[in-house]
């Protein structure tokens, strides 16, 4: 009896949470998202959500990232953001596919198992090729060895498992990238040369990126949860590297500020302490909310949009869906750098901030490419259906 007691306790905290979640409908239409999947394995503890916002472009790819979530509608929001991010990273980064993202809810310290992954795989591989995912934060190469067991919606895996390898790579490459642009703008040179640089999370990009900024003659101000890490940084290049704190690294008077954490830095608290005069990184959503944009715009501070600088790693494993040749993804990382100016030329032409000024090429290349799809190519007799739509 007690036992049944309980039951009907829990039952209603659930239902409870339920009724204090946001309507999914609703906030599906205020980002514009094309469908929300949510995903349990009850034997695995798997709970996960899956965020397609938009397949003009092709279909969805995105990251899977794994975060002990407080709640339901914190994942859902996250997940949300993050899959429309994805919309416009692909845009710009000209590949043929659309925005989609995956979280799981969950500690990857604690609740991964190789069982959790292959079911995964199997839901993944029940969206029928709509969407195709890979690592994020909290996950590795080697998570999604068990979900490509399951099926072919798979990215990003080790090379001995017929992956590309290592994305970080190219996404510091082309944050690099994004750094030399913003330097060609602001001061007539790509050269980073002597320039100072603040770099906020020194994990697998952020430790890229410093090594690189190193070799460009630049000094770095680093800040990292794992102080060891800050001090090896320091050990290494004692005169081109100083130390901080995450919290407040970007107040550090420096040319250029770089957030490779988690999202939402520039925010309401945050925005009147910037001391740089650009912001370039491989976070994701710096923008707490677009407005934010707006602001740093009107104070002068240059901010190149992170869907765009972080995008080497996108272009990575797009090229694995379509033959993976290395050659192509370096040229690609490196037009990040044409890109960039041609959006701070936009910014500076037309008066508006340098996000509005992306936004609006994604817009324009998604209706010239929904327009050309309106065409029907043919008719496949075999599997008696129409092609070439979408």
């Amino acid at each position: 009896m007690g036992s049944l007691k309980m039951d009907h306790l829990e039952l209603k905290e659930k239902r409870a949470e339920i009724a204090q979640m946001r309507d999914v409908f609703a906030l599906m239409e205020e980002h514009g998202h094309e469908q929300v999947v949510f995903c349990r394995h009850a034997r695995t503890g798997l709970k996960a959500i899956v965020a397609i916002h938009n397949t003009t472009l092709g279909p969805a790819i995105g990251g899977c990232r794994m975060i002990p979530y407080e709640t339901t509608d914190e994942a859902l929001e996250d997940v949300l953001r993050l899959s429309k991010g994805m919309t416009y990273k692909c845009g710009l980064a000209d590949v043929d596919f659309g925005g989609g993202k995956m979280v799981i809810i969950g500690d990857p310290a604690e609740d991964k198992s190789p069982e959790m992954f292959r079911a995964v795989g199997r839901f993944v591989g029940g969206l029928n090729g709509r969407f195709f995912t890979g690592t994020d934060m909290g996950t590795e190469p080697e998570d999604f060895i068990h979900a490509a067991r399951e099926s072919a919606s798979f990215v990003g895996l080790p090379q001995s498992h017929g992956g590309s390898g290592d994305t970080s790579i190219p996404t510091a490459l082309g944050v690099l990238q994004g750094m030399r642009a913003i330097a060609a703008h602001l001061w007539g040179t790509p050269s980073l040369a002597g320039k100072k640089v603040a770099v906020q999370g020194i994990g697998k990009v952020g430790s890229k990126l410093v090594e690189m900024l190193l070799e460009e003659g630049a000094s770095v101000v680093i800040a990292d949860l794992c102080e060891e890490r800050c001090a090896e940084w320091k050990q290494r290049a004692p005169e081109q590297v100083e130390i901080s704190q995450v919290d407040v690294i970007h107040q550090m008077d420096c040319d250029i500020f770089a957030p490779c954490a988690r999202g939402g830095i520039i925010n309401d608290r945050t925005l009147d302490e910037l001391q740089c005069r650009a912001i370039v990184g491989s976070a994701n959503n710096q923008l707490e909310a677009d407005r934010h944009g707006d602001l740093l715009h009107a104070r002068g501070i240059l901010y190149a949009p992170d869907y765009l600088v972080n995008a080497g790693g996108l272009i990575q494993v797009a090229d694995e869906l379509e033959g993976y040749q290395a050659e192509r993804v370096l040229a690609k990382t490196k037009a990040i750098y044409d890109m960039v100016l041609e959006i701070c030329e936009r910014s500076k032409r037309e008066n508006i901030p340098t996000c509005r000024a992306a936004d609006r090429i994604v817009v324009e290349r998604m209706e010239n490419i929904a327009d050309l799809r309106r065409m029907i190519l043919g008719y496949d007799r075999n599997q008696n259906r129409k092609v070439g739509r979408g």
